[in-house]
């Protein structure tokens, strides 16, 4: 199963400078609940992100692949030169994280969503991909504060 997680404002939204645009402890939270122990895929930038976050901690995850299409070695990580040969021959639930041209190539492959909306309009420079989530069937709901946690499932054809 292919799961997507990630937070966005109302203008679709998701980051600043490769960072978050915004700090809200309880999106955070949710995250950190539904990532870990879980193998995760991101990009060269999430994971350089998240590295700013975690400076001398490891990664919070089972698993850690990191998609580039130059030869990088990671220290804590698995690299992953081709993201398609990746998903067409992994056994594995995989939880994509970003950034956004990770979402924009997974985006067709992904089983789950896991849609955090912020309520509020934010500055930034980086927006998560236009598509139609029609495709999807909401499959839970909850509001807390100025945030939306919303679950979708692909809908079966």
């Amino acid at each position: 199963m292919i799961s997507m997680i990630w937070a966005m404002d109302e203008n679709w939204l998701i980051g600043k400078d490769n960072l978050l645009p915004w700090h809200y402890p309880k999106d955070l939270q949710y995250f950190k609940n539904m990532t870990k122990d879980q193998s995760v895929i991101m990009g060269d930038l999430t994971y350089k992100s998240l590295k700013t976050y975690y400076k001398t901690k490891p990664l919070p995850f089972k698993k850690v692949y990191v998609a580039n299409i130059l030869d990088v070695t990671y220290t804590d990580a698995i690299h992953v030169k081709d993201i398609f040969e990746f998903i067409k021959h992994t056994k594995e639930d995989i939880c994509v994280i970003g950034g956004k041209t990770i979402y924009q190539l997974m985006l067709p492959y992904a089983d789950r969503l896991y849609i955090t909306y912020v309520l509020k309009a934010h500055e930034g420079n980086v927006y998560f991909p236009k598509f139609n989530l029609s495709d999807f069937k909401l499959v839970s709901k909850k509001m807390e504060d100025q945030l939306i946690f919303a679950t979708y499932e692909r809908s079966k054809i």
